[in-house]
């Protein structure tokens, strides 16, 4: 049975390694295989999280000055400390409970970034657009750590 392979961007930013193979009779059958993660930059929620975090930086170099030790440091802080603690949690997948932990305190995290938003957009900041497409950023964040809690087994070894 000969087979042909590519490498294609799979679900969830996972690689994926499309086979087709060829049956005797000459018919193609497609198969998908998921890469193996080996790291936490594998991960499309770290992506996303980590691209959020360069965007707030970009965005709050323009803030007023007396907001520097304030909103700035803290939506800094809070947007870089999800994609910080889940490259914590996946060093420590293989303790279970610690694996989860980290996770919950990136979702914390990236719950803490919302609230900092719209702090950002109250003190007009930032344009509606911005906050909307930011806290809905946000909102697939956690969508995607709480589904990484919930099937954590699955991450760990």
């Amino acid at each position: 049975m000969g087979w042909v392979a590519e490498r294609v961007r799979g679900y969830e930013g996972v690689k994926v390694r499309r086979v087709v193979l060829k049956r005797s009779n000459g018919d193609k059958v497609k198969v998908e295989r998921k890469k193996k993660l080996r790291h936490f930059r594998d991960l499309e929620v770290y992506r996303r999280s980590f691209d959020a975090a360069m965007f707030i930086f970009q965005m709050t170099e323009a803030f007023p000055k007396e907001e520097r030790y304030s909103l700035v440091d803290q939506i800094r802080k809070s947007s870089r400390s999800v994609c910080a603690n889940l490259a914590e949690g996946w060093r420590k997948r293989r303790y279970l409970a610690v694996f989860k932990n980290k996770i919950t305190d990136s979702m914390m995290e990236a719950s803490e970034t919302q609230c900092w938003l719209e702090f950002c957009f109250a003190c007009q900041y930032i344009r509606k657009r911005e906050f909307d497409n930011l806290d809905d950023d946000y909102e697939q964040i956690i969508a995607m750590l709480n589904s990484m809690e919930m099937n954590a087994a699955k991450f760990c070894y």
